[in-house]
């Protein structure tokens, strides 16, 4: 059997918290819109930089390994000549 008291102790728990909360919100802090569009302008741009940067190593990189392999092949083919 499942216990038939929780859900009631769950909701006058959050009935309590709901009421002890002050009705007025002038302690909050207030971000101006323009703030917020600029951190998200900022976080996406970092994001890009970062994203772009992972590209170009991961490239280089791989473009290095086909290199090597290239070199490798070239020269086994030689040695069977």
């Amino acid at each position: 059997m499942t216990n038939q008291g929780f859900p009631l102790f769950f909701f006058l728990s959050f009935l309590a918290m709901a009421s002890a909360q002050e009705p007025e919100m002038s302690a909050c802090y207030r971000i101006a819109p323009g703030t917020l569009a600029g951190v998200v302008l900022g976080d996406i741009t970092l994001t890009v930089i970062i994203v772009a940067a992972t590209y170009y190593c991961a490239s280089k990189r791989r473009i290095k390994k086909e290199k090597a392999d290239k070199v490798y092949m070239n020269v086994r083919a030689n040695c069977k000549q």
